[in-house]
């Protein structure tokens, strides 16, 4: 199914941390420096597909900052799906996705960064 100019979409999500290691530095100097970065890469890897498909990278930091053609992107999305299912309020329903996500893989980072020796026996 076409997106725009006879092109089907695709699209790669990916949730960055900011105070990764490879993000930190960048992230300190100015805010969005990672979502960029992951975007850059994603928009490099799938290169090879520009000919035949359009492609999105689809790109949030775990502190919850959108990118801003991610931002652009979703809005769209919303709007065609409201489009097609009448109801208005899917926009807000796909950037509310969107944010629940966001909140599942900050938990399992959360949950990732304690050592075993930090975590509370499981026998208590």
């Amino acid at each position: 199914m076409p997106w725009k100019e006879g092109k089907p979409i695709i699209w790669d999500s990916t949730v960055v941390c900011t105070v990764a290691d490879s993000y930190v530095s960048g992230s300190a100097r100015e805010a969005g420096t990672a979502e960029k970065t992951a975007a850059q890469y994603k928009e490099a890897k799938y290169a090879t597909l520009q000919g035949t498909h359009l492609f999105q990278p689809v790109v949030v930091e775990s502190m919850g900052t959108v990118e801003e053609a991610t931002s652009s992107f979703l809005a769209e999305l919303g709007h065609r799906i409201t489009a097609l299912s009448g109801d208005s309020r899917e926009n807000s329903f796909l950037f509310q996705r969107v944010s629940v996500l966001v909140q599942r893989f900050n938990s399992v980072l959360l949950r990732e960064s304690f050592t075993a020796d930090s975590r509370p026996e499981d026998d208590l």
